[in-house]
């Protein structure tokens, strides 16, 4: 399963699941773990946002210079 598949999934799970949602927004970690076995490492920090009519989140990714001191850590997911 690519990264983008399992967004997917998380997002529809969001949508049909309030309290997946709830828990997602507050404690995501637990919340991916919960629902799909994700186990992140405590070194990494996932912030869920969710976007409304008026309020749209931007992501900013790491910029290309720092493309050597990845973390490797994320290769978990």
């Amino acid at each position: 399963m690519t990264e983008q598949q399992l967004q997917q999934q998380i997002i529809e799970k969001a949508w049909s699941d309030p309290a997946f949602k709830a828990k997602l927004l507050t404690n995501p970690k637990e919340a991916l773990q919960e629902a799909f076995g994700l186990s992140l490492p405590n070194d990494v920090e996932l912030v869920v946002v969710e976007e409304t009519p008026t309020k749209f989140a931007l992501v900013l990714p790491q910029n290309p210079a720092d493309a050597g001191k990845t973390d490797e850590s994320l290769d978990t997911w």
